[in-house]
């Protein structure tokens, strides 16, 4: 390891940053050099720019992917090598708004009745009923269901915060149903070894097997539970602030993105066209006398 990766990462543990965040950014910076053949120490704006236009039009990379460049870039300079001029010329990308892909209830109902394996109905239905990300629900200890205060503690997820959600009664006798065969001890669904939480790759898998059983045509992952429950939980009347303290975000901003995929907020809102009484009438009557032709 060369003294000023060893440096970098001394800096993001003493500000707290997650192992993964660690691992990122050290592999995004790696990346970087390894481009050039050379130390960041000897490289600069120029060098980030020429980076920044080969990750978009040669790798095709996505804006999460140019995002997390741009912030390990700008930590390496600004904290670690102490060039602040240099991150006045490292643009970061323009978020692009993509709406999230949500199933409806009967859909969710499907995916669930494809997954044979209580285990692994137990990890995903826990990821919809508590809104959670995969790492928050890979990394589920027992002792975090509390069936007392009706609760799940979710310990250091994004951003290194604690929170609790919602323990739903039906999940808790799921719960309890997997305990009784797996006895898990530190993890609540361990992987192989067992000494080591189930991996995000494992969940993927179960995910496409039990999407491509149900027959569905959208793409299931947990991020889309997480998705489903945020904006089943809007169409059912819960208050956006109480569905952002759930699921963990910083700002309000971010949550208030349900309320465009949200079949209440949308469908509630009537078109112009249903205004216009004479042209309603219009319609109404050809429906009446114009034949439908294939």
């Amino acid at each position: 390891m060369t003294a000023l990766r060893q440096r970098m990462i001394e800096d993001m543990k003493v500000r707290n940053f997650s192992p993964r965040t660690q691992q990122i950014y050290v592999d995004r910076v790696a990346k970087f050099a390894k481009h050039f053949g050379k130390s960041p120490e000897l490289l600069g704006p120029e060098e980030i720019r020429s980076y920044q236009l080969y990750l978009i039009h040669d790798k095709h990379a996505s804006w999460s992917t140019l995002n997390q460049h741009v912030s390990a870039l700008r930590f390496l300079y600004r904290v670690t090598l102490e060039r602040e001029w240099i991150i006045r010329n490292i643009p970061g990308p323009k978020k692009p708004l993509i709406l999230p892909v949500v199933l409806s209830p009967d859909e969710v109902s499907r995916f669930f009745e494809n997954i044979s394996n209580l285990k692994h109905r137990a990890i995903l239905m826990t990821a919809y009923a508590a809104g959670l990300r995969v790492s928050e629900v890979a990394s589920l200890q027992p002792n975090d269901i509390d069936s007392q205060r009706m609760l799940i503690r979710i310990e250091q997820g994004k951003g290194r915060k604690d929170r609790y959600v919602m323990l739903s009664p039906n999940l808790l006798d799921l719960l309890r149903a997997y305990w009784k065969v797996a006895r898990p001890t530190h993890w609540l669904f361990p992987g192989h070894p067992c000494n080591r939480p189930i991996t995000r790759e494992a969940i993927y898998q179960v995910c496409l097997k039990a999407t491509k059983a149900a027959g569905l045509n959208k793409k299931v992952t947990v991020r889309a539970l997480r998705h489903c429950f945020a904006t089943h939980l809007l169409e059912a009347g819960a208050n956006i602030r109480v569905i952002q303290m759930l699921l963990g975000h910083r700002s309000l901003q971010t949550t208030a993105r349900y309320t465009h995929v949200s079949r209440e907020t949308l469908g509630s809102t009537t078109s112009p066209l249903d205004l216009l009484t004479k042209t309603v009438e219009e319609i109404q009557k050809l429906k009446s006398t114009v034949p439908v032709h294939s």
